[in-house]
């Protein structure tokens, strides 16, 4: 079994953008920003034989490049019971696109639906459900945080498993965007 999912890679400027937000909230796991990504479609544990299949398909999708932006900072979960601590991307019905077209390329692949409704973002701390006294501050002092536009001209199969210090991410493939 193999841990997979598909995403998109952030530019490096976009990384250090994020690196500059990862601090400000004690006893936080924040995230490498080298590890930042932009999740389309979490796989989970797949059977090896069947990647070669899940890359035909991801191979077949045939989408747009586009230009996407990060915008502000929020959480999943409430300010008492915070999970995740993420940047914001800006509404894009050209991402929207791709994450559908991903969606179907997978159940083609015989994986089940995604049940979750796509919300965009890049995960930037771990919260585990704490209470976060300085969360409050950190979000309206963060809330016009925003990324020039950045170009989206291909797509990420990864792989993950379990390090010492974290997840270890590998791409597996990477599938290229058509050209405007």
């Amino acid at each position: 079994m193999i841990r997979l999912f598909v995403a998109l890679e952030l530019p490096e400027p976009v990384r250090n953008q994020l690196a500059g937000l990862c601090n400000g909230i004690p006893d936080v796991r924040w995230v490498d920003p080298h590890k930042m990504h932009l999740s389309l479609r979490f796989i989970g544990e797949a059977e090896e034989p069947l990647i070669p299949e899940i890359d035909a398909v991801l191979s077949a999708v045939r989408c747009s490049g586009f230009r996407l932006a990060l915008d502000g900072v929020d959480i999943f979960g409430d300010r008492r019971r915070a999970r995740i601590l993420w940047a914001g991307v800006r509404p894009s019905d050209d991402l929207i696109t791709l994450q559908s077209k991903v969606e179907s390329a997978l159940t083609r692949a015989r994986l089940a639906a995604e049940s979750r409704k796509f919300r965009p973002h890049i995960t930037l701390a771990r919260l585990k459900g704490k209470k976060v006294g300085r969360l409050a501050g950190y979000l309206e002092a963060n809330a016009a945080f925003m990324t020039e536009d950045f170009p989206v001209d291909s797509f990420v199969l990864y792989s993950s498993r379990s390090g010492r210090n974290g997840a270890i991410y590998t791409p597996e493939a990477s599938y290229a965007l058509d050209v405007v």
